[in-house]
């Protein structure tokens, strides 16, 4: 383990991915928070989401929170490619390795059982790209996942949603600095053309027709999309957000050799407590997908689906300034933690 600042790193040595492929030195960047407690059985797992670091996410993690570190000892482990883990812009690797959430949830996996000694987790919890690794933590390590919190996401990323991160790819990668399957400098053009197609997909059509976005201070649409959507990921290196967008299309939770590709044996192998939390407006995880997995969740100790009732799209999911998302969700986190 070492430290840098507030963020320790835990190293892995050359890992044999799913793919087959060796990754040489490969390091996972983590914060934790709290108090591991003599028991060791007060552990929350908090994956990070796509192109975030823990510093974007830890908003949640407070006293009396939605993830409280006076009760519980909260662990963000950050997502490979999101350049602090083990990132094209940070491993001396080239071309960099297709990584798959089984990946990366088994370098977790090693670093809370090496580093902590830790076998039982009473929650995981995740948004988004964190809520398709909560899925996949809950299948592949039914024994030590107690409860799972999938806050918009799902078991597998979809027909549509592939589509959706299709033209997210297209956007950025038209910049001119994307050569030769690399960017070779930073694609200002690209991520602010990447920025726009987001901004289409992340809110909900009533969100735009009722104008919310002026409660966070815009004047007019274009302000809002200039100063939110312009800049939302400029602060992020362009390669690394193509490795996550890598991993986010190739997630399902049966696409490894223990469960060959079966869907419903990989669902049937969870048997956490099970909240699927959607955004009831949210067009990347789509609600009916939910659905679908709720009924096949055929050995868990409890399923539920209980869908956000919020016109903030995805974001409905990562509520940093929307009090009223935020206590639907803090109240559910709650009712499963006592589960």
């Amino acid at each position: 383990m070492t430290t840098s600042g507030d963020t320790q790193v835990f190293e892995a040595g050359d890992v044999v991915l799913g793919s087959g492929v060796v990754f040489p030195s490969m390091r996972l960047a983590y914060k934790t928070y709290g108090q591991l407690n003599a028991r060791k059985d007060n552990v929350i797992v908090y994956p990070t989401s796509f192109s975030a670091q823990h510093v974007d996410t830890e908003w949640l993690i407070q006293r009396d929170g939605i993830l409280d570190p006076e009760r519980y000892f909260v662990i963000i482990p950050n997502l490979f490619g999101n350049g602090l883990s083990s990132s094209p812009s940070n491993a001396d690797v080239t071309p960099f390795p297709a990584i798959s959430y089984h990946d990366s949830v088994a370098v977790q996996r090693r670093l809370l059982v090496e580093q902590f000694g830790i076998s039982k987790i009473a929650l995981v919890y995740g948004w988004s790209m964190g809520g398709m690794q909560a899925y996949h933590w809950a299948a592949c390590h039914p024994d030590m996942v107690e409860r799972a919190a999938i806050v918009c996401g799902s078991a597998r990323c979809s027909p549509y949603n592939h589509v959706f991160l299709e033209g997210v790819k297209a956007a950025l990668t038209t910049d001119p600095n994307f050569r030769d399957g690399r960017f070779v400098a930073k694609p200002t053009a690209g991520l602010r053309a990447m920025g726009r197609v987001y901004a289409g997909w992340a809110m909900s059509h009533a969100y735009y027709r009722d104008e919310v976005w002026r409660e966070a201070g815009f004047n007019s649409l274009e302000d809002y999309l200039t100063r939110s959507w312009d800049v939302a990921f400029a602060r992020r290196d362009a390669n690394d957000l193509l490795a996550q967008i890598g991993i986010w299309q190739r997630g399902e939770i049966s696409q490894c050799l223990e469960f060959g590709g079966d869907m419903d044996r990989a669902l049937s192998a969870i048997t956490a407590h099970v909240l699927l939390m959607p955004g009831q407006t949210d067009r990347y995880f789509d609600v009916r997908d939910n659905e679908d997995e709720i009924g096949r969740l055929t050995n868990a100790r409890s399923a539920e689906l209980h869908p956000i009732p919020s016109i903030h799209g995805h974001r409905a999911g990562n509520p940093v300034n929307n009090p009223v998302d935020r206590d639907f969700i803090k109240a559910e986190i709650s009712a499963l933690l006592q589960r």
